[in-house]
């Protein structure tokens, strides 16, 4: 959820700019809000709430009323009181861990939080990142709670969170206490893969090349005689005890042949489609099991296959820079 900072909310963010203020710098976890870094600004109603006690102060000590100085001071009691309750709501609060998933440019990515609340139960936290996404929670006393938010990203590469606010205007909505936080964790954001990319590089149209006999592989091709230098475990000792002679087993790669994604083969097209097409043949050489090895201009992956092989070419894809030959 997205929400809009009124001007209360704006006016703390101004000063969240000051170089004394906390979040200037990365910090690691796991962190505990104390006194040293929260900060408690009047909400627009406490605002209001203080204007009409001030107010009634001003009137009763002009016409010398009692009951009304009384009224008027209970008042600014319980304004008081609703600024240290609300400050109390986060102090000994304690963030342990935060994790991001990797997604792809375009999508939003999950950032969950590990919450501890200690010796206080907490209501009403608002956990809020730098580009407006909130989620609002309560915990009880020493409970320990997950907080998800969903992180919109714009481009590939390694994205910083900003600065993450957690704050509270509980029990009375008079004040707002809030503390920043900026997380060293950065989420790797994969490239935007192309719509319609075209098939992948050495595929037929129907999809299947040829299937060709090697000596290793997955399925078995068929039973040859032993030759020098064959690997004593491609033997197959059960069928040469009952011939009475070495045969070995033979394999076939099947259908899936190693895929050469090569960053030269598209250097008629712009530094960000290459990369998203790439990123395309990438994820359908991984959809339909082949192996697949990807030449950039710095490195080689692979061949290989699977989700380590996967991410590893999609993270270097994702930190190429600008200017890439």
């Amino acid at each position: 959820m997205t929400v809009k900072p009124d001007a209360i909310e704006r006016f703390g963010n101004r000063i969240a700019r000051l170089p004394f203020v906390r979040g200037q710098r990365a910090e690691a976890l796991p962190i505990t809000l104390d006194r040293k870094r929260i900060y408690v600004l009047p909400t627009r109603l406490g605002l209001l709430v203080g204007t009409l006690v001030l107010a009634m102060l001003i009137g009763a000590l002009n016409y010398n009323n009692n009951p009304g100085l009384f009224l008027a001071f209970l008042l600014a009691a319980v304004v008081h009181n609703g600024f240290v309750m609300a400050h109390l709501g986060l102090s000994g609060l304690r963030v342990s861990t935060l994790q991001a998933d990797t997604v792809h440019a375009g999508e939003s990515a999950t950032l969950r939080l590990r919450l501890a609340a200690g010796k206080r139960a907490r209501t009403g936290l608002e956990i809020r990142t730098s580009d407006g996404a909130e989620i609002i929670l309560s915990m009880s006393i020493a409970e320990d709670r997950d907080a998800t938010l969903s992180v919109p990203t714009s481009k590939r590469g390694m994205m910083d969170l900003g600065r993450l606010r957690i704050s509270t205007t509980r029990p009375l909505g008079l004040a707002r206490a809030w503390s920043w936080w900026r997380p060293q964790v950065r989420v790797l954001v994969y490239p935007a893969a192309e719509a319609h990319a075209p098939p992948l590089p050495g595929i037929s149209a129907d999809g299947a090349p040829k299937p060709r006999a090697q000596r290793t592989g997955e399925d078995t091709h068929h039973l040859r005689e032993y030759r020098l230098g064959d690997a004593p475990r491609q033997i197959a000792w059960k069928s040469s005890a009952r011939l009475d002679r070495l045969l070995v087993r033979e394999y076939e790669a099947g259908t899936s042949s190693d895929v050469r994604l090569e960053w030269a083969s598209l250097r008629h097209l712009p530094l960000e489609q290459r990369i998203a097409r790439l990123t395309a043949w990438v994820l359908e050489s991984e959809r339909e099991g082949r192996r697949s090895v990807l030449l950039l201009p710095t490195e080689s992956i692979g061949p290989g296959r699977g989700s380590e092989h996967r991410h590893a070419c999609l993270r270097a894809l994702a930190l190429l820079p600008a200017s890439a030959p």
